[in-house]
């Protein structure tokens, strides 16, 4: 039998500078993703929105940790959630919001996967801290976060640290890293696929590798898709374009690659944003990705 679905709603906007990812959940929703994945034979329920509170009602204390206590706050409610769902036995579906709900996405998968892989499909790497971010936005730290590496109050979100090792980790689509934040990859040896990589060994070849790595003696696999990791013609709708992405069909196939591997448990849809994007464009190709994730295939 199939798992069933939970669908969980993060309207956060506070991890990065450009408002509107907030209503990504919206978009998402609003492109059919719950009948999209019932047609594939699951149940789903969507369990709603936890709540945000907006920008406008914090002050910025530290312009290198922006938000700071309030994606703290966050991240502790995804914590319970996502922990609540996966002792269910459902897969939860987290729906951003901006990329660093996956500190607390990731925080609440742990505490039933003692042993989680990761799959961070992604135009950046988000593997910079306090010391080497140039504007302070927490998007840009979850992974580095769940690695253990950052602010103390970041990584110890439900209660421990790190919470996934670096030899199951991997980075699929980067093509904009920061210079320190490099430094911090190859630092902790995160295997990580560029465009480069991608255009030179293939997206298949690609996806081999990172489903074997990120499973190799761990109890499953988490995606955090970032739709900037697939290039703009086809995802406009995000706060951090970068041309030369992953292409539909790529990540069509990334995605059918991860359904057969059996090895997926969770994932996180992140950076939509309704504001930018040209008739939820964005949005469509997120719930496409997703019903690939889920076996959906031409025959």
């Amino acid at each position: 039998m199939k798992k069933m679905i939970s669908i969980i709603g993060v309207p956060m906007d506070l991890g990065q500078n450009r408002r509107g990812v907030d209503m990504g959940p919206s978009a998402i929703r609003y492109a059919n993703l719950k009948e999209r994945i019932k047609r594939l034979g699951y149940k789903v329920e969507d369990r709603g929105n936890l709540h945000v509170p907006t920008a406008e009602t914090y002050k910025i204390e530290n312009e290198k940790l922006k938000y700071l206590p309030a994606v703290v706050k966050v991240s502790e409610d995804i914590c319970k959630e996502v922990s609540a769902v996966v002792k269910e036995g459902h897969f939860p579906i987290i729906l951003g919001g901006d990329h660093s709900i996956a500190i607390g996405s990731i925080a609440g998968l742990t505490q039933v996967y003692k042993k989680l892989g990761v799959i961070w499909f992604d135009a950046h790497a988000d593997f910079n801290t306090a010391e080497t971010t140039p504007s302070g936005n927490i998007h840009g730290m979850p992974l580095a976060c769940s690695l253990g590496i950052g602010h103390e109050d970041l990584i110890n979100i439900g209660g421990f640290s790190p919470k996934v090792a670096p030899e199951n980790v991997v980075i699929v689509g980067a093509r904009s890293v920061d210079p320190e934040e490099r430094e911090l990859i190859k630092q902790h040896g995160i295997t990580c696929f560029t465009m480069h990589e991608v255009d030179k060994m293939g997206i298949g070849k690609v996806m081999e590798e990172a489903i074997r790595i990120a499973s190799e003696g761990t109890d499953g696999i988490h995606l955090s898709l970032d739709l900037d990791s697939i290039d703009p013609d086809m995802a406009p709708g995000v706060g951090t374009p970068v041309l030369g992405g992953v292409t539909y069909r790529e990540g069509h196939l990334a995605m059918e690659m991860l359904y057969q591997s059996g090895k997926v448990v969770s994932c996180d849809v992140v950076e939509v944003n309704p504001i930018l994007d040209k008739e939820n464009k964005t949005a469509r190709t997120a719930v496409e990705m997703v019903c690939s994730l889920l076996g959906q295939s031409v025959l």
